[in-house]
């Protein structure tokens, strides 16, 4: 089963994905593609390890993701990703490239993927079309990857003020 947890900032949805995920009653592995650049983000991604459940297998990756899911996704693990807005901002970093490489990477992984995945990822497409070039690239990259995963997934949820809203349901 995937799942897709879409929101916006502190929406409940990376809460929402680890309630899922221990739901699931099996091992779990923590895919964090944040990168502390500063002081600010070392205190939230701390904050975020600490609430998490010591047993769970935590993974830092910002660029290879593709290749971290193949490495831990089984039969008996749900893997959970957050978040993919971070890793999407990570690629748009990088060198020329990367993006359609490390893109083209997820969307073969989950084809094929054994076990349980939850995507978290940032609902960014409900405000104003921003006025910087990355920062419309980073919109638009965003978007066509959460349409994408939308079709993939077999769920999608929308988190806002903490409420789940179902938005495609396995049948």
């Amino acid at each position: 089963m995937k799942q897709l947890i879409l929101g916006g900032a502190r929406s409940g949805k990376s809460r929402l994905a680890e309630q899922r995920a221990q739901g699931f009653g099996c091992r779990v592995v923590y895919i964090a593609t944040a990168q502390a650049g500063d002081g600010e983000m070392s205190d939230r991604i701390l904050r975020h390890r600490e609430q998490r459940p010591a047993e769970w297998g935590l993974v830092e990756e910002p660029i290879a993701l593709a290749q971290v899911l193949h490495e831990h996704a089984a039969d008996d693990v749900c893997v959970l990703v957050d978040c993919l807005t971070l890793w999407v901002t990570n690629l748009l970093l990088s060198d020329p490239g990367v993006l359609e490489r490390e893109l083209n990477a997820l969307y073969q992984a989950l084809d094929n993927l054994p076990g349980k995945l939850i995507l978290v990822s940032n609902e960014v497409g409900w405000g104003i079309v921003p006025m910087g070039e990355l920062s419309r690239q980073f919109q638009d990259q965003a978007g066509w990857l959460h349409q994408r995963l939308g079709e993939i997934c077999e769920r999608v949820t929308l988190t806002v003020a903490g409420i789940p809203l179902e938005i495609k349901q396995p049948l």
